[in-house]
């Protein structure tokens, strides 16, 4: 494809629009639950962010003392006896870190503590007992050794009851917000029940906090900084070793509705996401941050080296250690994951994604969608090539620019699939319609050609028509009782508006004004076939009321309306004796009356749906004597619809300030009709009329006339 390659016809468009429209809203919807179906694709995607930019390493503020293959090859193979780790922790002590965490749950008895060993032969010999219940055991050296210091255990989840909890700071919840609906709870992950500690151990530390990472299975990504255990909320081993550390009597946890917002130990905040959540900014594996924990025992480690540092202990050989897959390697032993999040809780660097992202993502695949539906069918091949690749490649390079900058986690991937998938449908499309349109070209100018030719025949024999068959103002010319005027616009060459008016007998006006639902040739026809119908069904009963003349009206016409369309119609009958009029509306505007020397009233009453909207509707009339000099007129809403280009509407406020102004002026019918007709028109300008314009003024003169 070339750029040269001409663009398909225009009137190719609205098919090509229409169906790229329909595609955007399908795959809008996929792209607005790309969480819920596409986490692998997202989550490699996220992954890729940091492989190609893992987290800067700075100064270390976490130091991890790894029970590692050399350390198991000097001293022996895992579970080592409690009165070591409680040498292994004194030794680490002894550099005054700021707290020690320990990644080790020990949730039994040292088996390897003397009572342990010679339970039997303890209670066979009386003096080996005595002796042994003299020696403490090694659990409870254990405990000797972290008593009053800033030490933190762990806890993990126990695959059924027992019955056991964590002991655990105080945990403050703050509302920021909808306050938690009855019977529901926090959006953070739940336990269902913990292993513990043994207790002499628990009641010796200083703190206590989840180890939990996740399943070995699982890419790790996020960790959760809170949970629940029943009704208590518990701290990860993380956020609980900087309670230690920072010497804060509990920790608060900030909640809108049931979602979590934020955790905070002592002045230290940090926003997660809305289950409690952190998602961390993986470094890759770094040795400075290991010592052998045999190099501690041995003090062959720079004396203050763990000064002020947070201390991890744990495994990390590779028959003892817990490993796991994260984003920038795969495998990594828990201990250095809680390593790695305490080094993005110290400086602030874990990664983000706001409750706003996939709206961000959301909208900004419509408008881009949008942009390919718009460019696509209208350039040519390679120009539209083009905007389309800068329009797929905008997310990315906006997620990447979004993930170096601020560290924001935007999804890029499912957007831009969606928008390649979104420019090829089109770009398939667009081609076939080039090719089958260039092959109908001539044929289509020819039939427009011919088709418009013939419209225009046919709509102005229609006009003809129509104009034929309305009543001119002048047919009473002769009559010296009443001043008549009318006049009727079309919107269109023809209109669905009808006027008519007639004498019952030598006394009585009848006159009618209406607006059939609709413009154009049907509105048209179906005008002519109601005005003919009305007349007949007045001529047939001129003795019958106003209403019941409607009422024939209405069945007369209503018997074969297969199109369904109705007539809004005011008619009257005025006594040109007396200046009675007898009246009805039908759904139609109500008519002004213009009194002297300047007053505007209007006929509110005798009221009914307009023609064929309700059948063997009972319509009644109303009366309103007319005095002498007073004009009634009858207008269509196409004059209050009138609007100039920018858009501004006539109104019913100009209108009736305008027949005021003419009330006061006016001689006769046909002055009011005139100068109605030159506002409304200096107010449109030229613009393109909304609706027909129908007026019919008449002026009763009084019993004698002029």
């Amino acid at each position: 494809m070339s750029g040269a390659a001409a663009p398909p016809p225009a009137r190719s468009y609205p098919r090509i629009t229409a169906i790229g429209l329909v595609l955007l809203a399908a795959l809008a919807v996929l792209v607005a639950t790309g969480d819920q179906w596409n986490e692998r694709l997202q989550s490699a995607w996220f992954d890729t962010y940091q492989m190609v930019r893992p987290r800067a390493l700075g100064e270390l503020p976490v130091t991890v003392v790894a029970i590692d293959e050399k350390s198991l090859a000097r001293l022996g193979q895992w579970p080592w006896p409690r009165t070591l780790l409680a040498e292994l922790i004194g030794a680490i002590l002894e550099h005054k870190p700021k707290a020690v965490g320990v990644d080790i749950l020990m949730a039994e008895p040292d088996r390897l503590s003397p009572d342990q060993l010679l339970a039997r032969a303890r209670s066979q010999d009386p003096v080996l007992a005595e002796r042994l219940r003299a020696t403490p055991s090694n659990d409870e050296v254990l405990a000797r050794a972290i008593v009053g210091q800033a030490v933190v255990l762990g806890f993990v989840e126990a695959s059924e009851p027992t019955g056991r909890a964590p002991p655990g700071p105080p945990v403050l919840v703050t509302n920021l917000g909808a306050p938690l609906a009855p019977n529901a709870t926090l959006d953070m992950p739940t336990l269902a029940a913990a292993t513990t500690n043994i207790d002499v151990l628990d009641a010796a530390a200083a703190g206590h906090g989840a180890l939990s990472i996740g399943p070995p299975e699982r890419v790790v990504r996020r960790i959760p900084l809170v949970m629940r255990i029943g009704d208590r909320i518990v701290p990860s081993l993380a956020i609980e070793l900087l309670r230690v550390a920072l010497g804060a009597s509990g920790i608060r946890v900030f909640v809108d509705g049931a979602d979590v917002r934020g955790v905070a130990v002592a002045d230290f905040v940090v926003p997660t996401e809305i289950d409690g959540g952190l998602r961390l900014h993986f470094s890759r594996h770094e040795a400075d941050r290991f010592v052998s924990a045999v190099d501690v025992l041995d003090r062959r480690i720079k004396p203050g080296s763990l000064a002020g540092q947070l201390v991890l202990v744990g495994s990390t050989g590779l028959a003892v250690g817990d490993y796991h897959a994260t984003p920038v390697t795969p495998s990594m032993p828990g201990i250095e994951i809680h390593a790695q999040l305490l080094e993005n809780l110290r400086d602030g660097t874990w990664l983000t994604r706001p409750a706003w992202a996939a709206r961000a993502e959301f909208a900004l695949f419509v408008l881009l969608g949008l942009a390919i539906i718009a460019v696509t069918p209208r350039l040519a091949p390679g120009r539209g090539a083009a905007v389309a690749a800068a329009c797929i490649a905008l997310p990315i390079f906006a997620g990447i620019a979004a993930f170096a900058t601020t560290r924001l986690v935007l999804d890029a991937v499912t957007p831009a699939l969606a928008l390649l998938v979104l420019y090829v449908s089109l770009l398939v499309l667009t081609l076939a319609d080039t090719a089958r349109e260039r092959r109908r070209l001539e044929h289509a100018v020819q039939r427009q050609r011919e088709e418009a030719a013939r419209v225009a025949g046919e709509l102005d024999a229609a006009r003809r028509i129509q104009q034929g068959f309305l009543p001119l103002a002048d047919a009473l010319r002769d009559e010296r009782r009443v001043d008549l005027a009318v006049t009727m616009t079309p919107a269109r060459e023809t209109g669905g508006d009808l006027y008519d008016f007639f004498m019952l007998d030598a006394r009585r006006l009848f006159f009618m004004v209406g607006d059939v639902a609709g413009k154009g040739l049907s509105a048209s026809v179906f005008m002519a076939v109601s005005k003919a119908l009305c007349k007949s069904a007045v001529l047939r009963h001129t003795d019958a009321s106003i209403g019941e003349l409607m009422r024939a009206a209405n069945d007369e016409i209503s018997r074969d309306n297969p199109a369904m369309l109705f007539v809004a119609a005011f008619a009257g009958i005025l006594d040109l004796a007396s200046g009675e009029l007898a009246y009805c509306n039908a759904g139609h505007e109500n008519p002004y009356l213009l009194l002297r020397p300047s007053g505007l009233a209007r006929l509110v009453d005798g009221d009914g749906p307009p023609l064929c909207a309700v059948e063997r509707f009972d319509y009644r009339g109303a009366v309103r004597a007319l005095g002498a000099g007073e004009f009634v007129c009858v207008l269509t809403d196409g004059i209050v619809e009138a609007q100039r280009s920018d858009g501004e509407r006539y109104g019913r406020g100009r209108l009736e300030a305008a027949l005021v102004r003419i009330a006061g002026n006016a001689s006769n019918a046909g002055a009011v009709v005139a100068a109605l007709t030159a506002d409304v028109g200096a107010f449109a300008a030229g613009a393109e009329p909304a609706d027909d314009v129908t007026m019919l003024v008449l002026r009763w003169l009084g019993p004698t006339g002029r």
